[in-house]
């Protein structure tokens, strides 16, 4: 299971960075796919730039998150699928020359339909990009944390964008991430899992559920009930003081029947600090060989900030 996890939190990850022995030698959607069923909680650090990705990976990392709302705000657009893909992609390519780490990479709807979708995998994989993690959102996308009940994209049409991307891919190891917003949007725990099957089914290896709840309740009810069919992947944005021990029991204990027993965690960090904060973490190693977390004395979630800056933007 991945997690993807703020800044927000004095907490010290006792298993962040990674040791990244046991990947030597793979490329890099091997790399993922390594993480990704890994019987242990493993973390991924966001970036939004060949610097950031470069940091990540002095940092000691394992893999990177390319976040589309980083991404977006750092070329000063709004998460609404402003940056073209084409500019995306720019990007993509001097983070995946900067740093050696697998990269997966928030691609929000694909871009389009599963026509856009056939075509960005093709061009990920040539840029060697391990991954991508699609959204059941309607194309342009709103972020996640703006409005309520925003409407998602038809589960069939979306299968289809699965399945695209997954015969478009040149590399058997490169990982298809689905993502749903049901949780997030307000939909009920049962449409959550009949999405999550249904993405499953038509071939993704992963799956992203999210929720805008501060408490770890709603994703934890969701892993019983998923009970390790399929690694998945949490963002903790809003839920981002829950203990990293408490996230590793419950993977433990609930996905360990299928072999998935721990999750992969993604931090998630605010564009206006990251390379300050990556900075500042490369010298705030624990004694166990891990990195400490810190943050101001303000309990606001670390990506409020941004997301208020972005619905502040108006039009022209």
């Amino acid at each position: 299971m991945f997690i993807t996890r703020p800044i927000g939190q004095t907490e010290m990850l006792d298993q962040a960075p990674q040791n990244r022995a046991g990947t030597r030698g793979l490329s890099r959607p091997a790399q993922l796919r390594s993480l990704l069923f890994s019987p242990d909680l493993s973390f991924l650090m966001e970036a939004h730039c060949g610097l950031s990705a470069k940091i990540v990976e002095e940092a000691g990392f394992a893999g990177i998150w390319a976040s589309g709302l980083s991404i977006s705000a750092s070329l000063g657009l709004r998460d609404n699928n402003e940056a073209s893909w084409t500019q995306v992609l720019d990007v993509l390519e001097f983070m995946a020359d900067a740093s050696t780490l697998p990269i997966l990479v928030d691609g929000d709807t694909g871009c389009g339909n599963f026509n856009n979708v056939r075509r960005l995998v093709r061009k990920l994989g040539e840029r060697d990009i391990a991954g991508v993690c699609l959204v059941d959102k309607l194309f342009p996308k709103t972020n996640s944390f703006l409005g309520e009940r925003q409407f998602l994209a038809d589960t069939v049409e979306f299968c289809g964008r699965t399945r695209a991307g997954k015969d478009a891919q040149t590399d058997s190891d490169f990982c298809s991430v689905a993502r749903t917003e049901s949780l997030i949007s307000g939909y009920p725990m049962d449409e959550a899992l009949r999405r999550a099957e249904a993405y499953h089914a038509a071939g993704a290896d992963a799956i992203l559920i999210h929720s805008k709840r501060s408490d770890f309740a709603e994703i934890a009810g969701f892993m019983a009930l998923w009970d390790g069919r399929c690694p998945i992947v949490v963002v903790p944005t809003m839920y981002y003081s829950t203990p990293t021990a408490t996230l590793r029991t419950t993977g433990a204990s609930e996905m360990g029947a299928s072999g998935f027993s721990n999750p992969l965690v993604v931090s998630q960090w605010t564009t206006a600090t990251s390379v300050i904060a990556l900075s500042a973490a490369t010298t705030a190693r624990t004694r166990s060989g891990g990195i400490g977390w810190f943050s101001a004395t303000s309990t606001t979630p670390p990506n409020r900030p941004i997301l208020d800056a972005i619905s502040a933007i108006r039009r022209p």
